[in-house]
């Protein structure tokens, strides 16, 4: 969309187009977005600074992993219908420029929501006109699909496996893995599923949605300073998560290393994507002593139990052995951590009046043999909140490292 340099002449003015009146819209979110200096009124400049601003895409790791959790999601993952390397390249370079844009509250392509022939439909589905960019972040994964179907098989990463089977294991395969996942996250729902649907348009032909997931209330915070978040159990979850600005933190069990393999992975991470129905009505029936003991944690303050506050040290020797956090926490796990960014779902009930609701766990990792699979395995054979917990679907993910201006996701795969 493109701003006039100078105001129209009057006798113009009533008959300004659809399109000039969008290209201000835009040129306006673009300037802003830029942080171009205007002459402003009081409290404008902490509103542009506020929750709901632009989070940069580029940079040496994809946005979206150690960013502030935002408030909603949507994830969508994708099945590859060509095996045509160039195909797919078209498509990544499309959805980079148009993630680029959708970050910064624009359209997919300048003018996209208001075609010059109006019979042609349009490049952009307009439902986030006008709305701030509300900390949209685009997250690129691979699954294994990807790299058999672009010819690129000796390419995968070792640490790319498939997950094994852990017990209590209910899979779907309809909504599970997917050859790409796309993680959109927001604080406005209509923000993160215009994005996953305009990519979902501009994959057509090539890549078709295999499954989606809406999700709401952030379960796990990358910002300690904030209040740790509940979960559909109402306890607070995540309390010893990674922080985002814990850098030592990331290099360790987050960010792929210049010495991991293979070396195109270096900045990137793995996604595990987990979707755990939560026996909600049988959960609200337990005792408070007993949710206590399972959780291993106090529910109202979120101390471990025997604590007062939510950031006492975790004695795990002190806990019901059975207890989750006994079975999670790093100490009993030689240290192991992953970075969590679940969120909370409900999609209505399950045709017997039981909320069809639960947790959809995302988390990232340097690698998934050593940290998201020992743990799962554990917490699979002897945690008491599995109980109250079925893994529906499941997936794991090559997340490529970050872009700078002028490439595009996963470049360093399809062409180095």
């Amino acid at each position: 969309m493109t701003s006039p340099t100078t105001p129209p002449p009057p006798t113009q003015v009533g008959s300004t187009s659809r399109r000039a009146t969008l290209g201000l819209l835009g040129g306006t979110a673009a300037l802003g977005a830029a942080g171009v200096g205007w002459a402003v009124r009081p409290g404008q400049a902490e509103a542009a600074a506020a929750p709901g601003s632009a989070v940069p895409f580029h940079g040496d790791h994809q946005a979206g992993i150690a960013s502030a959790v935002q408030d909603r999601l949507h994830i969508a993952a994708f099945d590859l219908r060509t095996n045509d390397r160039d195909a797919v390249v078209r498509v990544l370079r499309r959805w980079t420029a148009a993630a680029e844009r959708m970050t910064r509250g624009l359209e997919t392509i300048e003018g996209g929501a208001d075609p010059a022939v109006l019979e042609a439909p349009p490049e952009d589905t307009g439902e986030a006109l006008a709305l701030p960019p509300a900390r949209l972040t685009l997250t690129l994964g691979l699954g294994p699909g990807f790299f058999a179907k672009t010819g690129l098989a000796e390419r995968r990463p070792a640490a790319l496996i498939d997950l094994p089977r852990f017990k209590g294991d209910e899979l779907d395969p309809a909504r599970s893995g997917g050859d790409l996942v796309v993680q959109a996250c927001a604080d406005d729902p209509q923000v993160a599923v215009h994005a996953v649907r305009n990519l979902a348009r501009i994959a057509t032909g090539t890549a078709a949605v295999r499954w989606s997931q809406l999700g709401f209330g952030s379960t796990s915070s990358t910002t300690p300073a904030e209040q740790t978040p509940r979960n559909l159990f109402g306890f607070k979850d995540g309390t010893r998560n990674i922080a985002g600005d814990d850098a030592a933190s990331l290099v360790e069990h987050v960010w792929v290393g210049a010495g991991d393999e293979p070396a195109w992975m270096t900045g990137g991470s793995y996604l595990v994507a987990r979707r755990i129905a939560m026996r909600i009505e049988s959960w609200d029936r337990v005792s408070l002593r007993e949710q206590e003991d399972v959780t291993g944690r106090h529910k109202i303050s979120g101390a471990p139990l025997g604590a007062t506050a939510e950031h006492d040290p975790v004695d795990v020797a002190a806990l019901p052995a059975d207890s989750h956090v006994a079975l999670a926490h790093p100490d009993a796990n030689g240290g192991v951590r992953i970075l969590r960014r679940g969120y909370s779902f409900v999609d209505g009930s399950d045709g017997f009046g039981h909320l069809d609701a639960g947790l959809f766990f995302l988390a990232f990792c340097r690698d998934p043999r050593t940290q998201y699979v020992p743990l799962q395995t554990r917490l699979a054979r002897s945690d008491a909140m599995a109980e109250y917990l079925t893994h529906t679907a499941s997936g794991l993910y090559a997340v490529p490292p970050g872009v700078r201006p002028g490439e595009y996701w996963a470049q360093l795969l399809l062409e180095g």
